[in-house]
């Protein structure tokens, strides 16, 4: 679910003048936020950064740029329409893979460096390219009927990898010669490929990684003949698929994955013996930087223990590093990072409640904690070794900004290096000698600038001048900044809120309750929104108050935080959003009477149990594709919060939209994609069932051949004019 629940912000409409904003002026381009690349990427050298740009006529048309840092020159490297002109036809596979990558946009839309600094590698139409630094053009290197994914430039350049017709293959860039790593797949055999659960709730995309040296390539063999076949439709305009897809709702069986490591030269194969009990994730891969180790993260079907797990090629052997354990639940990340020196390794834990870095030698043993206190770490962005510093993103200003701060090895204090308040997104060079930083706020889109180490700012890649040709200008005479404060709860939970109110606040005006309250997730910060943000400056344009509140279960406060939703979804949530409408109704500028609430996804879920079981708070409510019954949901994501539904079907239980759908009083709106083969359309279309069982009025807006994010600018204005109508009618009816 993570960050792609959030998508489906809803904006109002009304007859505007010449530079009021307006739901259609959202979509157009160029984009309101100014020209700010997207994907910077500093070369593994430090000598240029990369970066993706949409055209001017079309901000989703993306091509691959670069800046290069001793000349000061900007320049095109590929425009994608010339490569590949026309509409790209994307196979199941690549189109389900973007939409859990939550990538968007056409043409190239990713890429990668080699690790020497030398090539650069980008998918293309179902096939890659290959740019090598200082040759003209690019080269293809598929060119096939096939849509080939996960394609990836192994470490010293010599080779591309990609998952073919569910099987691994390499092919050597230099002479052609192709290879395939495995020809077991097929059907319900997966070969090297990350499965459902891994990629929409591990956040692992991929199911092979190569040893540095490129003499091993470790696999995974994913069988997914235990998993419960459904079948659902996929509702499009002119005809309608029935779909059969594996799914592994909660408490149902999950896929049997294994574990290979394939010899490239001799191709001897080796498997990995994951232990006794089957029924497990494997939640990460990762080799030592001697080529000999590959490293593992297994994960309880539980989720209450991960366990970091060596296995050394050489001596066919394997021991278990370190053991996080939980009574509720252990987070993954991305955050295991070998030195290269002293056979030591960075691993972050919450096992003193907050996210933070320690330093552990390779053989598990803990060296020292390098971070502490009741703030968390983000991620870390780079290690320079040869100056023993860590450059990480945290929270330890704020919960409602990313700063870049840095510690040594040895611990110490922290240095914050980052100095403008607000949100600042790091990209290092993998030397750690500069880096790029796409800094924004919630009343300025991003900027984009390239610094020293020391933070000392080299030049801007993107200034974004809010100028007289900047095409958010015309609109920044009514831009309203929004507030944020705090509110604190009965039993003494503080929360973060962010408030925009009209400036004319003689009169009661209407609210909206803009919401997500998931885990995984934060909407209070002081960072820009995108068409989010424009959304929120629409409403108060319209005299809507805007409102959002950050609940208990939300991310970046430390597990302490997290945890009271464990077993108990829509409970604690809920009552933390009341409270929110509590203060609202303090204000004497904002009428209780007419207090609105929309979500998407979890967002959806929480607009319905909200309106639910606290009608009496929230006057009308828009649920974007929610979730209304968690035994629907898949395993990793659910059973992580909520536990085995065997076991715990109470909880789920009570967890259900159904049983206080009887509360429901004022008018509620629905929308839903007909294709989403995440929250499947089977969530809403049972709601709507019930509730036509109970006489209960309700409207509905589904979308034929949408996915999840229900993606499309002529789709998005559609929908966010849907809204504006139903709220205008509910909440505000002089509009």
């Amino acid at each position: 679910m993570k960050k792609a629940l959030m998508i489906g912000a809803i904006m109002l409409s009304s007859a505007v003048s010449a530079n009021t904003l307006t739901i259609e002026r959202i979509f157009e381009s160029p984009s309101l936020d100014g020209n700010a690349p997207r994907d910077l990427k500093v070369s593994p050298d430090g000598q240029r950064v990369t970066f993706l740009k949409g055209k001017a006529s079309d901000y989703d048309q993306l091509d691959l740029w670069e800046y290069h840092v001793a000349s000061g020159k900007t320049q095109m490297l590929f425009d994608s329409q010339e490569l590949l002109p026309g509409d790209q036809a994307l196979s199941d596979e690549e189109k389900a893979r973007r939409e859990r990558m939550r990538l968007s946009g056409t043409g190239i839309v990713s890429y990668e460096w080699s690790q020497d600094g030398s090539a650069l590698l980008f998918p293309l139409g179902g096939d890659v390219y290959y740019h090598r630094l200082g040759e003209e053009g690019a080269r293809q290197l598929l060119d096939t009927e096939t849509f080939e994914t996960d394609i990836k430039l192994s470490p010293k350049g010599t080779y591309i990898s990609f998952i073919r017709n569910q099987n691994l293959f390499i092919k050597n860039i230099e002479t052609g010669e192709e290879r395939a790593i495995t020809t077991e797949g097929g059907d319900n055999i997966k070969m090297g490929m990350a499965e459902f659960v891994a990629q929409e709730e591990m956040g692992r995309m991929t199911g092979y990684w190569w040893a540095p040296d490129e003499s091993y390539i470790a696999f995974t063999k994913v069988d997914e003949s235990p998993v419960e076949v459904i079948t659902r439709s996929e509702i499009y305009a002119d005809d309608i698929k029935m779909i059969e897809q594996r799914y592994p709702k909660a408490g149902t069986n999950n896929v049997n994955i294994e574990l290979a490591i394939e010899n490239i030269k001799t191709k001897e194969r080796q498997w990995v013996d994951l232990g006794k009990e089957k029924d497990i994730y494997l939640a990460r891969g990762k080799w030592m930087p001697d080529s000999e180790t590959f490293t593992y993260q297994w994960q309880s079907r539980n989720q209450q223990r991960l366990e970091l797990r060596a296995y050394n090629v050489e001596s066919e052997s394997q021991s278990t590093l370190l053991s996080e354990i939980s009574d509720t639940w252990v987070n993954l990340h991305d955050d295991l990072h070998f030195l290269k020196k002293n056979n030591q390794f960075i691993w972050a834990s919450e096992r003193d409640g907050f996210k933070h870095l320690y330093l552990f030698g390779q053989d598990g043993k803990l060296a020292r904690q390098l971070t502490s206190g009741n703030w968390v770490v983000e991620e870390v962005r780079a290690i320079d070794e040869s100056k023993g510093v860590i450059y990480f993103t945290g929270r330890k200003d704020t919960p409602l900004e990313s700063h870049l701060y840095s510690v040594t090895l040895d611990g110490g204090d922290i240095t914050r290096i980052s100095e403008r308040d607000g949100f600042h997104e790091i990209n290092f060079a993998a030397d750690g000698s500069i880096y790029v930083d796409e800094f924004s706020t919630a009343n300025r889109p991003p900027q984009v600038s390239l610094h020293k180490a020391d933070g000392k700012q080299i030049t801007w890649l993107e200034e974004n001048k809010l100028d007289q040709d900047h095409p958010l200008t015309p609109y920044l005479d009514s831009w309203n900044k929004p507030e944020f404060g705090t509110l604190t709860t009965p039993d003494d939970a503080t929360l973060y809120y962010r408030l925009y109110k009209p400036e004319n606040t003689s009169t009661k005006r209407p609210a909206i309750v803009f919401l997500y309250g998931g885990p995984h997730a934060q909407v209070v910060t002081n960072k820009w929104g995108g068409n989010r943000g424009l959304l929120m400056q629409y409403w108060v344009d319209q005299g809507y108050v805007v409102f959002s509140i950050d609940n208990r279960g939300s991310n970046y406060r430390g597990k302490g935080f997290e945890d009271p939703i464990y077993k108990r979804m829509g409970t604690v949530e809920v009552d933390d959003q009341v409270e929110g409408v509590k203060f609202l109704r303090s204000l004497d500028y904002v009428d209780p009477e007419r207090i609105g609430v929309h979500g998407h996804s979890y967002g959806g879920y929480m607009t319905l149990m909200t309106m639910f079981k606290a009608g009496e708070y929230f006057k009308a409510g828009v649920s974007g594709a929610p979730v209304t019954d968690w035994r629907l949901y898949d395993t990793h994501y659910t059973e992580r919060y909520m536990g085995n539904p065997a076991k715990d079907d109470d909880a789920y239980t009570n967890s259900s939209v159904f049983p206080y759908a009887e509360g429901l009083k004022g008018p509620l709106l629905i929308y839903h994609g007909m294709a989403d083969d995440n929250v499947l359309f089977t969530h809403s279309t049972r709601l709507y069932k019930h509730l036509q069982d109970m006489a209960k009025p309700f409207e509905t807006m589904d979308y034929p051949g949408k996915k999840h994010s229900i993606r499309g600018k002529q789709t998005g204005t559609h929908l966010y004019k849907t809204i504006t109508n139903f709220f205008n009618r509910n909440l505000h009816p002089e509009k």
